[in-house]
């Protein structure tokens, strides 16, 4: 899903092309792969947590480190909890470009790109044509 959503933002191209599953065991901390454009001049490393409990600095400390173990500049570690305050000041401290992406920012940007979601009703909205009743 975290790969999907990703390229519906628009990394990398197509879902075959652009994005790369990795995760499991003794994958470093890196879950997936995506290429950042569509040339693949850089690739973007990803880390997902389905955690209920807040990511702390430490898991972000840690996604930092196997960044560091495939000399990657970049990467996204998103969860379906939040961040604590100390994770957050964290990405602000250090050279490495890391994305931190909550449970709450990620279900918005699920819904904006229609990743993993069902519309179910649509509603029209109506008002007033005040120039049909307007006398002549």
């Amino acid at each position: 899903m975290v790969l999907d959503l990703l390229v519906a933002i628009g990394y990398g191209g197509s879902h075959k092309d652009a994005a790369q599953a990795v995760g499991q065991s003794g994958d470093g901390g890196v879950d997936g792969i995506i290429k950042e454009d569509k040339l693949g001049l850089d690739v973007i490393y990803i880390q997902a947590k389905r955690w209920e409990g807040t990511v702390g600095r430490p898991v972000v400390q840690g996604f930092t480190g196997s960044l560091e173990g495939v000399r990657a500049r970049r990467g996204i570690l998103m969860t379906t909890s939040k961040f604590s305050k100390e994770a957050w000041e964290y990405i602000e401290q250090i050279e490495k470009r890391i994305v931190l992406i909550d449970g709450e920012a990620m279900a918005q940007l699920m819904v904006d790109y229609n990743v993993g979601v069902t519309e179910v009703d649509r509603y029209t909205l109506k008002k007033a044509n005040s120039d049909y009743f307007e006398e002549s």
